[in-house]
């Protein structure tokens, strides 16, 4: 199988793993200006996403607890990093250490060269217009904080509206609720259809002059459900509002186009998307960047500094004040070039295949409740199950999977009380994929589980 894709410039080292059937990459000679193309061949097409590239992947290759295989089902709260994403932290530290933007020294400029290149691999990722249009920050809770203390207490005031769905996450949700006691702002709410989705055909009714911005995520990290965020943006433009997109959990794992969606801002995490943590971006349009007053203050984001006053950098540098993660953006920049070469259209289509086979593999377990829509022949879930099983609590299944199988699920609330509440419930276990997971992982994930309620059915 041959498949041709993009990939940005890297640095001259070979980043892939020597032991990777990705190995096979040809790399040519590229700019720092342009992408140069590649080719991408594997030994057979039996062998799935998962197997070609989990060997990328030293820490999936571990026992854990004593001699339990590892089976990592925990990527909806952050994904594995790829050999190539380490060697290139490595490098920076060992070969081009230095500040960004400051130095005109050998190290410094070729720092900076490889920072900025980082900003340009995300701008592409997400084709984004202009890479000035992508402001990195410390995660994408930072870049909302961001957008809600920056752009929210410059242009909202009494009485005006932000939209939300109940089944945001907290970095989404509290920022505007601050924000909304500062300004006088009101926060409403999309609730859940019957299908356990938000009500977005709802949104239409509760849209008014009155709404100033819309807060919605592409992807739930709880109910797997996918929202039609284009037609969320029309809706919101037709009243002159902003919307604001939380793309932690598409931006990994599908093709996301800023440009096609026409959101306004649009933030994700390195962390979730085989980068180092520590970094995340904000995405905004450019005219709104450039009316936004600084968020921090301090070092890169000034003009010039009077005892009395400051004039301000043009954006992004306006907002990243002080020296920023250089070492985690360029790890960014080595995961998008990871994931780039792979091919997010192929990434996703496997997902998809593995969201299916999860989801159905566990409607076969007795007593158990799967939140968000039913699979079916028009309805598409993210590859993440949130689930109970009846009278056992969440944390102890998840402790027992680990302890006794090694199988990594999450427990808890997720980041979105609101929703377990609104759903009757505390807590919730959670298995998600990734790329790099396989059905053998879910065979194994399945059987553990079966295991686990057998195990405390023993004692009723």
């Amino acid at each position: 199988m041959m498949e041709a894709v993009m990939i940005p410039k890297l640095a001259s080292f070979n980043f892939l793993n020597p032991n990777s059937t990705l190995r096979r990459f040809q790399f040519r000679k590229f700019s720092a200006a342009s992408c140069s193309s590649i080719s991408v061949s594997t030994s057979t097409d039996s062998l799935s996403l998962g197997h070609i590239t989990r060997p990328d992947f030293p820490i999936l290759h571990q026992k854990v607890n004593g001699s339990k295989k590892l089976v990592y089902l925990d990527n909806a709260a952050t994904s594995q990093k790829p050999s190539a994403v380490v060697k290139a932290l490595q490098n920076y530290y060992e070969a081009y250490n230095s500040n960004v933007h400051r130095g005109i020294h050998y190290l410094s400029a070729r720092a900076t060269e490889e920072y900025e290149l980082a900003r340009k691999k995300v701008a592409a990722f997400i084709n984004a217009s202009d890479s000035r249009e992508i402001v990195f920050t410390r995660n994408a809770t930072e870049a909302i904080n961001l957008v809600s203390y920056s752009w929210g207490l410059s242009n909202l005031k009494e009485g005006d509206e932000i939209i939300l769905t109940v089944a945001e996450h907290h970095s989404a949700l509290v920022p505007w609720q601050l924000v909304a006691q500062k300004t006088g702002a009101i926060l409403k709410f999309l609730d859940l259809n019957e299908d356990e989705t938000p009500d977005v055909d709802k949104l239409k009714e509760t849209l008014s002059r009155k709404t100033k911005l819309v807060v919605v995520h592409h992807v739930s990290n709880m109910l797997a459900s996918v929202l039609p965020i284009e037609d969320i943006v029309n809706w919101a433009h037709d009243v002159g509002a902003k919307v604001l997109v939380d793309a932690c959990q598409s931006v990994p794992h599908m093709v996301v186009d800023v440009q096609g969606l026409d959101a306004d801002f649009l933030v994700a995490s390195s962390h979730k998307m085989c980068g180092p943590t520590g970094i995340g971006f904000l995405y905004a349009k450019s005219d709104l960047l450039a009316t936004m007053p600084p968020f921090l203050g301090g070092g890169e984001m000034i003009s010039d500094v009077f005892l009395d006053h400051s004039t301000y950098a043009d954006p992004p540098s306006r907002f990243e004040a002080g020296t920023p993660a250089i070492g985690e953006a360029i790890g960014l920049g080595a995961a998008i070039d990871y994931l780039t070469a792979i091919g997010m259209q192929r990434i996703h289509e496997y997902e998809m295949e593995l969201s299916k086979y999860l989801y159905e593999s566990l409607l076969s377990v007795p007593n158990i409740r799967i939140y968000g829509p039913k699979l079916s022949e028009h309805v598409k879930r993210a590859a993440l199950c949130s689930f109970n099983v009846e009278n056992i609590h969440p944390t102890d299944i998840a402790t027992i999977l680990d302890q006794q199988h090694g199988v990594a699920i999450r427990s808890g609330h997720h980041c979105t009380q609101p929703l377990h509440r609104y759903l009757g419930v505390n807590a919730s276990a959670r298995a998600s994929l990734l790329f790099y997971n396989t059905k053998e992982d879910v065979d194994d994930f399945i059987l553990a589980l079966n295991e686990t309620i057998s195990f405390f059915n023993m004692f009723k």
